[in-house]
């Protein structure tokens, strides 16, 4: 609901005219925030019309019910010009208002805004933007107190003003921050919340003023507070919240830290703004995957497990997503099971719940886990171990389930304590995972006994050479070794094994078919997988450089190129670097590389945007840039070549970029190496 006045007297009509104009532009950027259209449940917006009297004003009050008004949300915004009474009261001014009777004429600005405070509506935000604005706190604090107990206890009730005690209104300087704000939360700010906190919204707004003087002067001031400040806000939609897929279909999911991750691995793409499904081939290890899945197979674990980069995530992934009535019905992806052999699918619902374990200590991968199930974690107290407590629940879930419950954990290797997340999180499963003693039939177990399946993804090193060493060092082969300690019975599936070359082939295939080279595709897939088996993140990266070359054949074909691959994620990085820079309107090698080890030293799931990822990389840049050049470069680094090396993830409620492999995370930390090569983009 907005309650504008727009239409003044004023003494010059140039004035008039402008001042009109700005209140315009703040109703059209409000109905934009605040729209009946969106990724989220839309606000209902109430015509405004003009006021000139104060009857006009309380007329809209009566008319649309606001004292008796019941929903889950209401917003009310109040613009125009504002004056002081001796009294210390705030009055809106209308057109109509004769400055020596205001009491009679104008409206006190503060029985419109508790007119909302005291409605029926679960939650309600008032902003007001009006000159002298401030000087409503001493009002509002006084009736406040009028408002009934139990509402003020279970609402959330704010008021915010634009102006200070003795400042008049800049038209135009609310509509243009207001602006600039819903634009950064729409990209660099990266918020994941469905709803921003009055605390998100006040912040992103101070950032949004271009200096300090500008940030004392024209902050949002909170006049009322009936809440919690750091909690989301149904009144505050979140204009950068993207509705990630609910990729497990449990009814009341919460979303986690690995959502989007899934859909990125199973399909192949290099891109997230990519719809294509890549994937092809493996046929025997999906089948095999399908069949621990499938209804004859309650209990078990299976390890899915290969060298660094041979696409144990994509194999995992895979099942996951297409386990998920919601993906399997939704048309934008039909291709995926319409080329995919029936037996190699999972059933329908098979995946109870998946987490990504990359970077996360035990705590965070239990409670993620409880989440995925639809469990809210117990409240833990300082001398509780929450990994203990968390790991009971999870227990007391599977005994109370009625049918099996399928849980998948990928990227085990890269967990931050991972002995603990073995024996202390998913070692008391085990009772569970092992068959039933006197069970004649594997699915006898399902209606009498609770049931688990465990599906996890950890990276380990190759078989031993005939010679007796490894291809691979590390130490994920003891990993591999604890697991089958922990569970006995496990099955012990390999991604890196002769059956690679065959699947790369075809994944490239699919990759560069798609841009339209169907009549060399083939050639070129043909002629370079074996280059690159057993590497899957190899594939990814050089079928996006097929796929954006003229002639894909002929570039697979020469000896400079081949040496490239040769030199494996450094050399198809090093060229990548070199072409970027070649676009047109292209990125600066030097700050993509900037960007880029920036995300690699980022701790945590990655580097967040907003002002932190700039400051981050000007260090390896060593020189200044402007923030609003920072950000040009980072929108083209998503959205060119360069993004296929980045993945995407959640932290703290923010949007955060790593590196897409751990082996590009090594390359790029090495600052020694100032990957560059003069002949690269040839």
């Amino acid at each position: 609901m907005t309650v504008a006045v727009r239409n003044y007297d004023e003494a010059v009509e140039d004035e008039a005219d402008e001042f009109a104009a700005g209140i315009d532009e703040q109703l059209d950027v409000v109905a934009r925030w605040w729209g009946p259209s969106g990724r989220l449940p839309g606000f209902h917006q109430l015509s405004t019309p003009d006021l000139t009297c104060r009857q006009d004003v309380e007329d809209l009050l009566r008319s649309e019910g606001v004292r008796e008004m019941r929903g889950h949300a209401l917003v009310v915004f109040i613009t125009g010009h504002g004056i002081p009474g001796t009294s210390g009261t705030h009055f809106l001014k209308l057109p109509d208002t004769d400055t020596r009777r205001k009491l009679a004429t104008a409206v006190r600005t503060s029985d419109i805004v508790m007119a909302a405070l005291d409605s029926h509506v679960e939650n309600v935000l008032v902003i007001v933007n009006a000159c002298y604005a401030a000087k409503l706190d001493t009002e509002l604090d006084a009736l406040f107190k009028d408002v009934r107990q139990n509402r003020k206890d279970k609402c959330q009730l704010d008021v915010l003003v634009t102006c200070d005690h003795n400042q008049t209104i800049e038209v135009r300087r609310f509509p243009t921050t207001l602006r600039s704000v819903f634009e950064r939360l729409r990209t660099k700010a990266g918020i994941t919340t469905q709803y921003l906190s009055m605390e998100e919204f006040r912040a992103e707004y101070a950032r949004a003023l271009p200096t300090d003087a500008d940030r004392r002067r024209f902050r949002l001031r909170h006049l009322v507070e009936g809440g919690s400040s750091f909690d989301p806000s149904p009144c505050l939609p979140n204009p950068g919240y993207a509705h990630l897929r609910d990729l497990i279909g449990a009814e009341h999911r919460q979303a986690t830290a690995a959502d989007g991750y899934w859909l990125d691995r199973a399909t192949g793409r290099t891109q997230e703004s990519d719809a294509g499904w890549y994937f092809r081939g493996r046929d025997a290890l999906n089948r095999k995957v399908a069949a621990f899945l499938g209804p004859r197979r309650p209990r078990g674990v299976m390890l899915i497990t290969g060298c660094a980069g041979s696409g144990k995530s994509a194999v995992v992934a895979r099942a996951v997503v297409l386990s998920d009535p919601e993906f399997r019905s939704d048309p934008l992806y039909k291709e995926a099971t319409d080329l995919t052999e029936a037996d190699t699918i999972p059933p329908e619902g098979a995946v109870t719940a998946a987490v990504l374990a990359h970077r996360r200590g035990p705590e965070t991968v239990t409670s993620d886990i409880l989440r995925e199930l639809g469990i809210t974690p117990l409240p833990v107290g300082p001398a509780d171990d929450p990994v203990v407590c968390w790991t009971l629940q999870l227990q007391e879930f599977v005994q109370a389930a009625d049918r099996p419950v399928t849980l998948v954990v990928d990227g085990l290797d890269e967990a931050l304590e991972r002995d603990r997340i073995v024996h202390d999180v998913l070692a008391p499963l085990s009772e569970f995972c092992s068959p039933v003693p006197g069970a004649r039939h594997a699915d006898d177990t399902s209606a009498v006994e609770p049931a688990v399946r465990l599906l996890i993804g950890i990276r380990s090193t190759r078989p031993p050479n005939t010679d007796g060493t490894d291809e691979d060092a590390g130490d994920q082969h003891g990993l591999l070794e604890m697991l089958r300690h922990a569970f006995p019975l496990a099955e012990v599936e390999r991604t890196d094994g002769d059956d690679a070359r065959q699947g790369i082939e075809e994944y490239l295939y699919a990759l560069i078919s798609t841009g339209g080279h169907q009549d060399t595709a083939r050639a070129a897939a043909r002629l370079v997988a074996p280059m690159l088996s057993p590497w899957f993140i190899h594939a990814r990266l050089a079928g996006e450089q097929l796929r954006a070359a003229a002639d894909p054949a002929a570039l697979a074909a020469q000896e400079t190129w081949q040496a490239t691959l040769r030199q494996g994620i450094r050399g198809l990085l090093v060229r990548d670097l070199a072409l970027v820079e070649r676009d047109e309107d292209g990125l600066p090698r030097d700050i993509a590389l900037a960007l880029l080890r920036a995300s690699a030293f980022a701790q945590g799931a990655g580097v967040p945007w907003s002002d932190v990822w700039p400051q981050m990389a000007g260090v390896f840049l060593r020189q200044r840039l402007p923030a609003e050049e920072w950000d040009a470069s980072i929108v083209k680094l998503l959205a060119g070549r360069l993004s296929g090396y980045l993945a995407h993830d959640r932290e703290d409620h923010r949007l955060v970029y790593r590196p897409a492999h751990e082996a590009l995370v090594e390359l790029l930390m090495n600052t020694d190496d100032e990957l560059s090569d003069p002949g690269s983009a040839e």
